[in-house]
């Protein structure tokens, strides 16, 4: 049975992803500059006390992935953009869990040809992106290696046995759609933006780190 505070600690996550949806769609910056912050803090705090139980290390990986996202977001929304450092901040966070999806699911090589399906699929959205992304070319493929690794941890988990079905669905989900967000998000800044892009991959980009948050408590 789900807990009242898990209930509570959703709805909080959600209301807050809505009122920030609906500024980006309107074009209102104060009102989306301080919702997109205030909702993945929302997450980083259920993370951090509500959602229960949780073991170390894998909790304080999670808690600290999610304030590199925080700090991403907060970049994002400056009054000049900091994009570049905010890329790095997510980077940062993805090896973060990266290493957090390897707890309990040590890295062997009869996984290693799962790698590929994540490299491909984010590969090929980074080269159709490609002419639009300038300077940024060597950071982006960095952030493609590290997301499809993140990915790819995040689906062998399912075979480590100490794992609970649960906690691993609910991390892998949360790591795809990580994966979808940035993928409309490169479409959207890169190369061809598209009508409702941008609520689309916030949409995606809340759900996968409530998801991720919540695998703490599976």
């Amino acid at each position: 049975m789900i807990r009242p505070s898990t209930l509570l600690f959703i709805a909080a996550v959600a209301i807050s992803a809505g009122f920030a949806i609906v500024a980006a769609a309107r074009g209102d910056r104060p009102g989306f500059a301080f919702f997109k912050p205030l909702t993945t803090f929302i997450v980083l705090l259920g993370a951090a006390w509500l959602v229960q139980p949780g073991g170390q290390p894998y909790r304080s990986f999670i808690v600290l992935a999610l304030a590199l996202s925080l700090s991403g977001d907060l970049l994002l929304v400056l009054p000049a953009e900091r994009f570049g450092a905010a890329l790095a901040a997510f980077l940062l966070a993805h090896l973060v869990y990266l290493a957090a999806f390897s707890v309990g699911s040590p890295i062997a090589l009869r996984q290693l040809p799962w790698l590929a399906p994540w490299l491909l699929a984010c590969g090929a959205v980074a080269a159709y992106a490609w002419r639009g992304l300038g300077r940024l070319r060597t950071a982006v493929l960095c952030y493609v290696a590290t997301i499809s690794a993140m990915g790819w941890r995040a689906a062998m988990r399912g075979q480590a046995p100490a794992i609970g079905s649960t906690g691993f669905a609910l991390a892998l989900a949360g790591a795809c759609l990580f994966v979808a967000s940035d993928m409309v998000l490169a479409l959207r800044r890169f190369r061809r933006p598209f009508r409702g892009a941008h609520e689309l991959e916030l949409a995606a980009y809340w759900a996968a780190q409530l998801l991720i948050a919540l695998s703490v408590g599976a």
